[in-house]
């Protein structure tokens, strides 16, 4: 059982891995594709918090972005592999930051073909999120179950 417990996990963090292999790989003194595809997300994104928060909201670098998510993706992954909760709990935080980014299929008319792909990988990402939110609960449960060994202590007559 515990060697298909750390299979299931390698391949599990193996998509999020190599994503952020690719994406260390393409990063460039521009941040890569990647940066050009979350560009415009992350410029609506810094409107709405300027018109929420006036002035003084803070500047959004794509290439931060991008490196947090880079590190998210792999940290959490390899960590992940392990068995750690922390692992989980990082790649839990990417998919909370980056799902809402790049898969807003809220923008697309429903019946486009775009917007059957985006509601495909917002789902998609969903299930992993909900994937480790069961790894989370295994991993706090077991450890609840297993009672504390007692000595027991013989009597003397």
């Amino acid at each position: 059982m515990g060697f298909f417990s750390f299979l299931g996990r390698v391949l599990f963090a193996s998509v999020f891995i190599l994503s952020a292999w690719q994406m260390f790989n393409d990063f460039g003194e521009d941040g890569g594709p990647a940066a050009k595809e979350l560009a415009p997300k992350v410029a609506s994104f810094q409107n709405f918090l300027e018109s929420k928060l006036g002035a003084g909201a803070p500047k959004i670098d794509v290439r931060h972005v991008v490196a947090a998510f880079m590190a998210l993706k792999g940290l959490g992954g390899l960590l992940f592999v392990f068995g750690s909760f922390t692992g989980a709990v990082l790649l839990m935080c990417y998919l909370i930051a980056a799902t809402p980014l790049l898969h807003d299929f809220c923008c697309h008319k429903f019946g486009e073909p775009q917007y059957f792909v985006v509601l495909q990988e917002f789902l998609q990402a969903l299930a992993l999120f909900g994937a480790l939110l069961f790894f989370v609960g295994m991993k706090n449960s077991i450890n609840r179950r297993q009672p504390k060994k007692k000595t027991i202590k013989s009597k003397a007559a």
